[in-house]
């Protein structure tokens, strides 16, 4: 499994994101993978598996979070949690999405 965390540098969100997905790989039992940090400076940089705003969570070269909102702009994401719209999924969507990535 290949999981990468794809970011912008200024991305206030982004060591959240990092730290709510480690722990839901570890309580998954999947604490071995490792989480590939993808900075994006430019445009051009942004990976051909898609990116929806910084920060974006890809598994296997897929959005964990599926929307249709890609952009080739560096800028924040929005995700749509329990308590309305936050810069990063909660740990337990985090944890839901990978279990049913993975089966």
């Amino acid at each position: 499994m290949k999981v990468q965390l794809v970011r912008i540098a200024d991305c206030p969100n982004s060591s959240v994101a990092f730290d709510r997905l480690t722990s839901a790989l570890s309580t998954l039992g999947h604490e071995e993978v490792p989480v590939d940090d993808i900075l994006v400076e430019t445009p051009d940089q942004i990976p051909a598996a898609g990116y929806s705003g910084s920060p974006t969570i890809l598994v296997d070269d897929r959005d964990l979070f599926p929307t249709d909102e890609r952009t080739d702009q560096l800028s924040c994401r929005l995700y749509a949690t329990p308590d309305g719209p936050a810069g990063v999924p909660t740990g337990a969507q985090i944890e839901d999405a990978l279990r049913s990535r993975l089966g």
